[in-house]
Protein backbone atom coordinates (compact mmCIF):
# COMPACT_ATOMS: atom_id res chain seq x y z
CA UNK A 1 0.00 0.00 0.00
CA UNK A 2 1.38 3.73 -1.02
CA UNK A 3 0.10 6.37 1.52
CA UNK A 4 -0.16 9.81 1.77
CA UNK A 5 -0.76 11.35 5.33
CA UNK A 6 -1.38 14.84 5.88
CA UNK A 7 1.44 15.48 3.19
CA UNK A 8 2.09 19.31 2.53
CA UNK A 9 4.63 19.57 -0.01
CA UNK A 10 6.35 23.29 -1.13
CA UNK A 11 8.73 24.01 -4.35
CA UNK A 12 11.93 25.66 -2.73
CA UNK A 13 11.77 29.83 -3.14
CA UNK A 14 7.58 29.63 -3.69
CA UNK A 15 5.79 30.86 -1.16
CA UNK A 16 2.56 28.94 -1.53
CA UNK A 17 2.12 25.27 -1.09
CA UNK A 18 1.86 23.32 -3.49
CA UNK A 19 -0.11 20.30 -1.94
CA UNK A 20 -1.83 20.88 1.35
CA UNK A 21 -2.65 18.39 4.25
CA UNK A 22 -3.92 15.34 1.61
CA UNK A 23 -4.37 12.07 2.85
CA UNK A 24 -5.00 9.24 0.80
CA UNK A 25 -4.19 5.74 -0.28
CA UNK A 26 -3.61 3.20 -3.25
CA UNK A 27 -3.81 -0.03 -2.07
CA UNK A 28 -2.78 -3.45 -3.54
CA UNK A 29 -5.00 -4.69 -5.86
CA UNK A 30 -6.44 -1.71 -7.13
CA UNK A 31 -6.49 1.01 -9.46
CA UNK A 32 -6.31 4.40 -7.55
CA UNK A 33 -5.86 7.25 -10.11
CA UNK A 34 -5.34 10.70 -9.18
CA UNK A 35 -7.33 13.70 -11.23
CA UNK A 36 -7.61 17.13 -11.23
CA UNK A 37 -7.25 20.70 -13.09
CA UNK A 38 -3.61 21.71 -14.04
CA UNK A 39 -1.50 22.24 -11.62
CA UNK A 40 -3.64 20.80 -8.90
CA UNK A 41 -1.17 18.95 -7.26
CA UNK A 42 -1.35 15.47 -9.48
CA UNK A 43 2.41 15.12 -10.46
CA UNK A 44 4.13 17.10 -7.12
CA UNK A 45 2.24 14.10 -5.14
CA UNK A 46 4.41 11.25 -7.70
CA UNK A 47 7.38 13.54 -7.45
CA UNK A 48 7.34 13.20 -3.36
CA UNK A 49 6.32 9.58 -3.64
CA UNK A 50 10.26 9.14 -5.75
CA UNK A 51 11.78 10.98 -2.74
CA UNK A 52 12.57 13.94 -5.45
CA UNK A 53 10.19 16.59 -3.07
CA UNK A 54 10.60 16.13 0.60
CA UNK A 55 7.39 16.90 2.75
CA UNK A 56 7.77 19.95 4.76
CA UNK A 57 4.64 17.90 6.67
CA UNK A 58 2.66 15.05 7.12
CA UNK A 59 4.65 11.60 5.63
CA UNK A 60 4.54 9.34 2.61
CA UNK A 61 4.83 5.47 3.43
CA UNK A 62 5.26 2.21 1.34
CA UNK A 63 3.52 -0.79 3.18
CA UNK A 64 3.92 1.21 6.62
CA UNK A 65 7.51 2.26 6.21
CA UNK A 66 7.75 5.83 5.61
CA UNK A 67 10.11 6.93 1.99
CA UNK A 68 12.36 9.12 4.36
CA UNK A 69 13.31 5.47 6.32
CA UNK A 70 14.54 4.16 2.75
CA UNK A 71 17.41 4.92 0.40
CA UNK A 72 16.02 5.78 -3.48
CA UNK A 73 17.26 2.61 -4.85
CA UNK A 74 15.52 0.68 -1.85
CA UNK A 75 12.51 2.48 -3.23
CA UNK A 76 13.02 1.63 -6.52
CA UNK A 77 13.53 -1.84 -6.13
CA UNK A 78 9.53 -1.38 -4.74
CA UNK A 79 8.10 1.11 -6.97
CA UNK A 80 8.82 1.49 -10.49
CA UNK A 81 7.53 4.79 -12.66
CA UNK A 82 6.21 5.05 -15.98
CA UNK A 83 6.85 8.91 -16.07
CA UNK A 84 4.79 11.27 -18.86
CA UNK A 85 7.75 12.61 -20.41
CA UNK A 86 10.68 10.68 -21.99
CA UNK A 87 13.01 9.76 -24.92
CA UNK A 88 15.92 8.08 -25.06
CA UNK A 89 18.93 10.34 -26.12
CA UNK A 90 19.96 7.86 -28.79
CA UNK A 91 17.59 5.09 -30.32
CA UNK A 92 18.16 1.43 -28.51
CA UNK A 93 17.00 -2.09 -28.72
CA UNK A 94 13.61 -2.44 -27.21
CA UNK A 95 15.15 -5.46 -25.14
CA UNK A 96 17.92 -2.91 -24.05
CA UNK A 97 15.59 -0.63 -22.95
CA UNK A 98 13.20 -3.02 -20.95
CA UNK A 99 16.62 -4.12 -19.32
CA UNK A 100 16.96 -0.86 -17.91
CA UNK A 101 14.56 -1.68 -15.27
CA UNK A 102 16.79 -3.92 -14.22
CA UNK A 103 19.49 -1.19 -12.68
CA UNK A 104 18.07 -1.24 -9.33
CA UNK A 105 18.79 -4.56 -8.58
CA UNK A 106 22.74 -4.52 -9.97
CA UNK A 107 24.47 -1.70 -11.31
CA UNK A 108 26.37 0.25 -14.04
CA UNK A 109 28.96 -2.37 -14.48
CA UNK A 110 26.99 -5.59 -12.94
CA UNK A 111 26.39 -7.95 -16.10
CA UNK A 112 22.87 -9.93 -16.83
CA UNK A 113 21.86 -12.21 -14.32
CA UNK A 114 19.71 -15.09 -15.09
CA UNK A 115 17.30 -13.61 -12.66
CA UNK A 116 17.70 -10.45 -15.05
CA UNK A 117 17.14 -12.25 -17.95
CA UNK A 118 13.96 -14.12 -16.41
CA UNK A 119 12.53 -10.85 -15.42
CA UNK A 120 13.58 -9.01 -18.68
CA UNK A 121 11.22 -11.87 -20.51
CA UNK A 122 7.91 -12.18 -17.86
CA UNK A 123 8.06 -8.24 -18.22
CA UNK A 124 8.03 -8.15 -22.03
CA UNK A 125 5.60 -11.12 -22.27
CA UNK A 126 2.97 -9.07 -19.45
CA UNK A 127 3.03 -6.34 -21.30
CA UNK A 128 2.61 -7.83 -24.92
CA UNK A 129 5.92 -6.60 -26.49
CA UNK A 130 7.34 -9.81 -27.47
CA UNK A 131 7.51 -8.66 -31.21
CA UNK A 132 9.13 -5.75 -30.52
CA UNK A 133 12.38 -6.78 -28.38
CA UNK A 134 14.69 -6.79 -32.03
CA UNK A 135 13.51 -3.28 -33.28
CA UNK A 136 14.37 -0.03 -32.32
CA UNK A 137 12.60 2.25 -29.76
CA UNK A 138 12.77 5.18 -32.69
CA UNK A 139 10.73 2.62 -34.96
CA UNK A 140 7.63 1.79 -32.38
CA UNK A 141 4.42 3.50 -32.78
CA UNK A 142 3.42 5.98 -29.93
CA UNK A 143 1.30 2.62 -28.51
CA UNK A 144 3.96 0.44 -28.97
CA UNK A 145 6.37 2.83 -26.83
CA UNK A 146 4.13 3.23 -24.17
CA UNK A 147 3.70 -0.74 -23.54
CA UNK A 148 7.58 -0.76 -23.78
CA UNK A 149 7.77 1.89 -21.10
CA UNK A 150 5.31 -0.22 -19.03
CA UNK A 151 7.48 -3.04 -19.77
CA UNK A 152 10.45 -1.69 -18.11
CA UNK A 153 8.78 -0.84 -15.49
CA UNK A 154 7.68 -4.51 -14.37
CA UNK A 155 11.48 -5.58 -15.23
CA UNK A 156 11.90 -3.15 -12.57
CA UNK A 157 9.88 -5.48 -9.94
CA UNK A 158 8.29 -4.59 -6.64
CA UNK A 159 4.64 -4.33 -5.69
CA UNK A 160 3.57 -0.83 -7.14
CA UNK A 161 3.30 1.15 -10.60
CA UNK A 162 3.01 4.84 -11.15
CA UNK A 163 2.30 6.27 -14.21
CA UNK A 164 2.09 9.77 -15.02
CA UNK A 165 -0.33 10.46 -17.47
CA UNK A 166 -0.33 6.68 -19.32
CA UNK A 167 -2.27 7.24 -22.34
CA UNK A 168 -1.43 11.08 -23.37
CA UNK A 169 -1.38 11.71 -27.17
CA UNK A 170 -2.31 7.80 -27.66
CA UNK A 171 -5.59 7.18 -30.09
CA UNK A 172 -8.68 5.36 -28.32
CA UNK A 173 -7.67 1.84 -28.98
CA UNK A 174 -4.30 2.25 -27.26
CA UNK A 175 -5.94 4.27 -24.69
CA UNK A 176 -8.16 0.76 -24.02
CA UNK A 177 -5.33 -1.24 -24.53
CA UNK A 178 -3.10 0.45 -21.86
CA UNK A 179 -6.09 0.56 -19.21
CA UNK A 180 -7.49 -3.32 -20.00
CA UNK A 181 -2.87 -3.96 -18.82
CA UNK A 182 -3.71 -2.19 -16.11
CA UNK A 183 -6.54 -3.88 -14.50
CA UNK A 184 -4.85 -6.46 -15.44
CA UNK A 185 -1.85 -5.87 -13.34
CA UNK A 186 -4.15 -4.21 -10.79
CA UNK A 187 -5.76 -7.42 -10.37
CA UNK A 188 -2.65 -9.82 -9.72
CA UNK A 189 -2.16 -7.79 -6.66
CA UNK A 190 -0.15 -5.05 -7.60
CA UNK A 191 -0.71 -1.07 -6.56
CA UNK A 192 -1.55 0.52 -9.61
CA UNK A 193 -1.43 4.15 -8.89
CA UNK A 194 -1.89 6.73 -11.97
CA UNK A 195 -1.99 10.34 -12.65
CA UNK A 196 -4.63 10.75 -15.56
CA UNK A 197 -6.64 13.76 -17.12
CA UNK A 198 -8.98 11.37 -18.80
CA UNK A 199 -11.71 11.24 -16.11
CA UNK A 200 -14.28 8.77 -18.04
CA UNK A 201 -11.50 6.60 -18.47
CA UNK A 202 -10.29 6.56 -14.90
CA UNK A 203 -13.94 6.28 -13.97
CA UNK A 204 -14.06 2.90 -16.24
CA UNK A 205 -11.40 1.33 -14.67
CA UNK A 206 -10.71 3.09 -11.67
CA UNK A 207 -11.49 1.62 -7.91
CA UNK A 208 -10.35 4.85 -6.44
CA UNK A 209 -10.48 8.14 -7.43
CA UNK A 210 -8.22 11.45 -5.95
CA UNK A 211 -9.54 14.67 -7.30
CA UNK A 212 -7.65 17.39 -6.04
CA UNK A 213 -7.98 21.10 -6.60
CA UNK A 214 -5.40 23.46 -6.35
CA UNK A 215 -3.11 21.54 -4.26
CA UNK A 216 -5.71 20.01 -1.61
CA UNK A 217 -8.02 17.07 -1.63
CA UNK A 218 -11.62 17.79 -3.33
CA UNK A 219 -12.72 14.13 -2.99
CA UNK A 220 -11.23 10.60 -2.69
CA UNK A 221 -13.40 7.65 -3.06
CA UNK A 222 -14.94 5.62 -5.46
CA UNK A 223 -16.05 6.56 -9.33
CA UNK A 224 -19.51 7.28 -8.36
CA UNK A 225 -18.18 9.29 -4.86
CA UNK A 226 -15.95 11.90 -7.11
CA UNK A 227 -17.74 11.55 -10.93
CA UNK A 228 -20.78 14.25 -9.38
CA UNK A 229 -21.60 17.22 -11.65
CA UNK A 230 -21.97 19.79 -9.07
CA UNK A 231 -18.42 18.98 -7.77
CA UNK A 232 -16.63 19.02 -11.43
CA UNK A 233 -18.20 22.07 -12.41
CA UNK A 234 -16.73 23.64 -9.61
CA UNK A 235 -13.26 22.13 -9.56
CA UNK A 236 -12.76 22.75 -13.53
CA UNK A 237 -14.50 25.69 -13.58
CA UNK A 238 -16.56 24.54 -16.63
CA UNK A 239 -20.17 23.87 -17.28
CA UNK A 240 -20.65 20.31 -17.66
CA UNK A 241 -23.04 17.23 -16.71
CA UNK A 242 -22.19 13.53 -15.77
CA UNK A 243 -24.59 11.14 -17.37
CA UNK A 244 -24.09 7.18 -17.47
CA UNK A 245 -21.79 4.63 -19.85
CA UNK A 246 -24.62 2.96 -22.22
CA UNK A 247 -22.05 0.09 -22.29
CA UNK A 248 -21.04 -0.37 -18.13
CA UNK A 249 -23.18 1.87 -16.46
CA UNK A 250 -20.00 3.80 -15.08
CA UNK A 251 -20.13 7.89 -14.61
CA UNK A 252 -19.14 9.83 -17.67
CA UNK A 253 -18.52 13.62 -17.84
CA UNK A 254 -20.13 15.42 -20.49
CA UNK A 255 -18.46 18.87 -20.73
CA UNK A 256 -21.37 21.46 -21.93
CA UNK A 257 -20.36 24.79 -24.44
CA UNK A 258 -20.70 28.38 -22.42
CA UNK A 259 -24.06 30.24 -23.63
CA UNK A 260 -23.81 31.71 -26.27
CA UNK A 261 -21.12 29.93 -27.97
CA UNK A 262 -22.19 28.39 -31.42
Amino acid sequence: MIRFDDVVLRYPRSERAAVSHVSLEAPRGAITAIVGPNGSGKSTLVRALLGRLVPEHGAISIDGTPIGQSSRLEVARRVALVPQREEPVFPLMVRDFVALGRYAHGGVWSGETPADRAAISAAAERAGVCDYLDRRTAELSGGEWQRVRIARALAQGGDALVLDEPTAFLDVAHEMAVFELLDALARDGRVVLLVSHQLNLVARFANHMALLHAGTLAAFGTPEDVMRGDLLERVYEWPLVVSRDPAVGAPVLVPLRHRGSR
